[in-house]
């Protein structure tokens, strides 16, 4: 079940209440369609002065799933697992990759479980980029950008988790493991 939280953060921006979400969305014959499907009836259900439409849409299309059970909260609309936690420090999106990097060298395991090869990183000119993939079947992407007054965001994001057991596992890991990294 959504959490209520979601839905009433839903309500207030789209000035719709969320059992009126669920009706219309039931009346269009969404328990039998697809994510994307979803999210694009909410978007044609979206009422005019909402801004960001489609970013909405897709959280309705998502709350939805999770009001029917057609997924449960941390399950992508693939059906697989995933999990998600970010810290904001200071310095640039370059010092946090740097400060990433010596944290966790040349680890070929995570929480017990071995890479399947070692981890590999990219950049484009706003983002810096981490990423492995664990013998499990798992993948883990950090994801680091620039935030206003000379800070970085680093984004832990761990996909393809085989349930949601695994999300209550990897969270807490993933924020110890931030917790740890220091700059210099």
């Amino acid at each position: 079940m959504v959490k209520p939280t979601n839905t009433s953060a839903i309500t207030k921006a789209t000035n719709r209440p969320w059992d009126d979400w669920v009706a219309a969305l039931d009346a269009a014959g969404a328990r039998e369609m697809n994510h994307g499907d979803i999210a694009k009836q909410a978007l044609k259900l979206m009422p005019e002065p909402v801004e960001q439409k489609g970013w909405w849409a897709q959280g309705v299309a998502i709350a939805y799933e999770q009001h029917t059970g057609l997924r449960i909260p941390g399950q992508s609309s693939d059906g697989d697992f995933r999990t998600s936690t970010s810290k904001t420090f200071p310095g640039d999106k370059d010092a946090a990759l740097k400060a990433w990097l010596e944290l966790v060298g040349t680890r070929d395991e995570f929480n017990g479980i071995d890479t399947e090869e070692a981890a590999s990183t990219s950049e484009t000119a706003k983002w810096r980029y981490w990423r492995v993939q664990l013998v499990d079947g798992s993948r883990v992407n950090v994801n680091i950008s620039d935030k206003p007054n000379g800070k970085a965001s680093i984004a832990v994001e761990h996909t393809k988790l085989g349930s949601s057991d695994d999300i209550e596992t990897w969270r807490p890991y993933w924020k110890e493991l931030l917790s740890e990294l220091e700059f210099r």
